[in-house]
């Protein structure tokens, strides 16, 4: 095995970079006063499988089913556009109810906001520049950070209070909106080309 340094710091970079962990706590401020409790680990351990998985056999998966990366990425783009919109009205699109409080560990943190449609087709561009085991080290660097964000958001919660967390819950349901736009759109464009 031939661990690089260099291209380990970069994949773990630019998978901090999409994932977006810390722009995503208001995101797991609100799913937590929803549900009750997020278990971080359960979480962070299906993030770290789906993300592992997909760099494997993802290419396959997609084209198995006839998607290919640009389909999915628009798919999950609609997914980040109508949290964004949860977020940004105060409506609550998803509904939680008795059955499913224990879900929202899996949808949305675990998929789409962890192992989303933009880390998806980013590990598929990694493999395609760098060896498997330092992309591997990136993702596992990654799910770490989720899982020390998880823990902490209930005292992140404490910290800024229901008037800190209501304003940067708005501002980031703005940038998650702008990112769904982007993803949409630059997919949308690769689809019809």
């Amino acid at each position: 095995m031939n661990f690089n340094f260099k291209e380990i710091a970069t994949a773990t970079m630019v998978l901090f970079a999409v994932i977006d962990i810390i722009g995503s706590i208001p995101i797991i401020i609100s799913l937590r006063e929803k549900s009750g409790k997020i278990k971080s680990g359960r979480a962070s351990i299906i993030a770290a499988i789906v993300l592992t998985v997909f760099l494997f056999i993802g290419e396959e998966i997609l084209n198995l089913i006839g998607i290919n990366v640009n389909e999915f990425a628009v798919a999950g783009a609609f997914i980040l556009f109508f949290i964004a919109l949860e977020m940004i009205l105060g409506v609550q699109l998803f509904k939680q109810n008795e059955e499913n409080l224990d879900m929202a560990t899996v949808f949305p943190i675990a998929f789409p906001i962890v192992a989303g449609p933009g880390s998806l087709t980013t590990l598929l561009s990694l493999r395609a520049e760098y060896e498997l085991q330092n992309i591997i080290v990136a993702i596992i660097v990654n799910v770490i950070v989720v899982f020390i964000v998880l823990k902490t958001s209930g005292r992140l919660q404490r910290f800024l209070g229901k008037n800190g967390i209501a304003i940067i819950e708005k501002i980031f349901g703005v940038i998650l909106l702008a990112i769904a736009v982007k993803l949409f759109t630059s997919n949308i464009q690769e689809l019809f080309n």
